[in-house]
């Protein structure tokens, strides 16, 4: 594909939801058949022109999975330094996530999960295992699990 094409392109992806740089290198190689100078001309332009923004994405990432997904503080760092977002950004993101809401969504994901699991002599171990696995801290997942239980 032509530079310029890709370009434009990526630019009206970026236009219509949150991407972090690495995701768009990925596709601008994709779009330049493994043109390595090209790829990185195009995102160079892309962080230019603020199109692309780690911080940004970062951000919203955190939101969208802490609120709709229901992934703790652990995960979602994870999931970012997976896609190379820097460290300040993660941390800067999850400033943004309301610890009362993260909290609120722990309860109600394990209160989902304990009617689920009624009569189960592994009931405690269970609940655990599952809000560890969302990413929550081990002190989190053992108040809510308490809570709960209650």
């Amino acid at each position: 594909m032509e530079e310029q094409k890709s370009l434009a392109r990526l630019q009206r992806l970026c236009s219509k939801a949150e991407y972090c740089r690495s995701d768009i290198r990925r596709k601008a190689l994709k779009d330049m058949e493994g043109n390595v100078d090209a790829a990185d001309r195009i995102v160079a332009s892309l962080l230019e022109d603020r199109y692309v923004d780690d911080a940004r994405y970062a951000v919203a990432f955190a939101r969208e999975k802490a609120n709709i997904q229901g992934w703790g503080p652990i995960k979602i760092r994870f999931q970012l330094r997976a896609k190379g977002v820097s460290e300040a950004d993660i941390t800067a993101a999850l400033e943004e996530v309301e610890p009362s809401k993260a909290a609120d969504k722990l309860d109600r994901l394990l209160a989902a999960m304990a009617k689920t699991l009624e009569g189960d002599p592994q009931k405690r171990l269970k609940l655990l295992k599952f809000g560890l696995s969302r990413g929550y801290s081990y002190d989190d997942v053992e108040a809510s699990a308490a809570r709960i239980q209650k």
